[in-house]
């Protein structure tokens, strides 16, 4: 037997509408938790305006209605529309020497209850948002008393054809956990070591993606940043092997690399990393594949200025559009934002190559254990995989020479392939050599080359056969060299 799936209501924020899997379902009552200055009331603000056919009702018991259309329109949200109901303490209920007339327990609950239903009643709302109900908490007589009418009131709204949302603001001495029993949701702010955050508690009768994800608030008021579920979408992709744009790289990669595979680029500070993903950025490019690069650090400006000093044109790529570079402030952005900016890239855009240099910075975004930069990296890595999209990350490993590295932070499970740069010292003279550790697609040549940057680009010498101990840092001839 086939369902009709139930219509929802947009939250006004599209990702948090996400989160919902849909948004929320009309005619109910749900519970938005959260201490001061998590953005409680601008979430609800959303709420109202997310439809101007609906008639929306807002019942301030803190804000005077002054306020609230003040400090809306600081975030870019127009309560023009929106009916407001003024119960805050503003100074008509002061007297005369200033301090707030007092009333036993219970004395002024039922009359402001009233009130409330009065209003609800004359404007007739499809959409109503109380803040914050918690504030009837001090107006009876004792929490059961509390927990009654906010039952009753619920109820009330809910019988009227309309959906209601109502915050708190939970405190040691009260808290509001006894509500999530009369709400049919529950949505929480928060802000935590890694910034704002939203999760979703309870939502009675409906599906929603659990977990924490990233909130941010700005101008344009609050923008929710989901977890990224690798799962999502997939789109069809030809896996022929694609080339480097360099001869001898191909040949050691058994022929190149295939499209929707990671390919981990290690190796020790300045041993040519960030220019070897360039290169295979730029023949992506060339071959008209929207690449996109973050950047986690270094400026787009010395990344460009390095590339064109050894011919490769990425000025003119970058005028064209077939390559796009975005710097990225690793403190300034959570991975949930960051996820969101790729998919944008792949999804609107067309990407088909994605860079990410590199992991440290990456992981300096997480804020986390390692435990999360992998968790994170699997995600973001598993969701590119099925968009067919070649993804590569340079991870800078923390020894120069001595033992073999091959990546830093545990994450060659991730990858489908592994080119290490690594330096070596002979007689005196710093070189480089490069080699392939790992390919799943192919085979793959398993000899050590010289790797040198010059002028004209990338140069891969022919294979180190007669020396031993390259991946020690220190080689040795395995036989006279005269």
């Amino acid at each position: 037997m086939s369902t009709t799936p139930t219509a929802r209501l947009s939250t006004g924020v599209q990702g948090l509408d996400d989160v919902l899997e849909g948004g929320l379902v009309p005619n109910r009552a749900y519970l938005l938790r959260g201490g001061p200055g998590m953005g409680k009331t601008i979430l609800g603000e959303h709420f109202l305006t997310a439809d101007d056919a609906e008639t929306s009702l807002f019942v301030s018991l803190e804000e005077s209605a002054e306020n609230l259309r003040a400090n809306a329109a600081s975030v870019g949200i127009d309560l023009s529309g929106v009916e407001i109901v003024d119960f805050s303490p503003d100074a008509d209920r002061f007297g005369d020497g200033g301090a707030y007339d007092v009333f036993a327990p219970g004395d002024r609950g039922p009359s402001l209850s009233e009130g409330i239903r009065e209003a609800v009643e004359a404007h007739a709302p499809d959409r109503v948002f109380v803040d914050p109900l918690s504030r009837l908490r001090q107006f009876t007589a004792d929490q059961s008393a509390f927990y009654d009418e906010v039952g009753a009131f619920t109820s009330y709204v809910r019988d009227g054809d309309a959906t209601l949302l109502f915050s708190t603001q939970p405190t040691t001495a009260s808290p509001d956990e006894d509500l999530e029993f009369v709400a049919d949701g529950s949505i929480e702010l928060a802000h935590e070591r890694k910034g704002r955050t939203i999760s979703v508690r309870k939502h009675r009768g409906a599906s929603f993606q659990s977990g924490t994800h990233t909130v941010t608030i700005d101008g344009d008021g609050m923008h929710v940043y989901p977890k990224l579920v690798p799962d999502v979408r997939t789109r069809e992709f030809e896996a022929t092997m694609q080339s480097t744009g360099v001869g001898e790289f191909d040949r050691i990669l058994g022929g190149g690399i295939s499209p929707g595979t990671v390919t981990v680029i290690s190796g020790a500070t300045g041993v040519g990393k960030t220019t070897t993903a360039a290169q295979v950025a730029v023949a992506a490019a060339e071959r008209d594949e929207r690449t996109v690069a973050y950047l986690f650090e270094e400026a787009e400006d010395t990344f460009v200025h390095r590339a064109d000093a050894i011919g490769m044109p990425v000025s003119s790529m970058l005028d064209d559009g077939s390559l796009a570079l975005e710097t990225v402030e690793a403190l300034a952005v959570s991975p949930d934002e960051f996820a969101a900016g790729v998919r944008e890239e792949v999804e609107e855009r067309g990407a088909r190559v994605v860079v990410i240099d590199g992991i440290a910075g990456y992981r300096t975004a997480i804020r986390g254990a390692d435990d999360d930069l992998v968790r994170e990296l699997h995600a973001l890595c598993r969701y590119l995989r099925g968009m067919g999209v070649t993804v590569l990350l340079t991870d800078d490993v923390h020894t120069v020479t001595g033992d073999f590295e091959p990546t830093s932070e545990r994450i060659s499970y991730l990858a489908d392939n592994i080119l290490f740069l690594r330096y070596l010292e002979y007689r005196g003279e710093l070189r480089k050599a490069v080699g392939v550790l790992k390919k799943r697609s192919s085979d793959f040549e398993r000899t050590l080359r010289e790797f040198e940057i010059t002028a004209d680009g990338i140069d891969i010498g022919e294979p180190l056969r007669d020396l031993r101990g390259i991946l020690t840092g220190t080689p040795e001839w395995s036989r006279e060299d005269e």
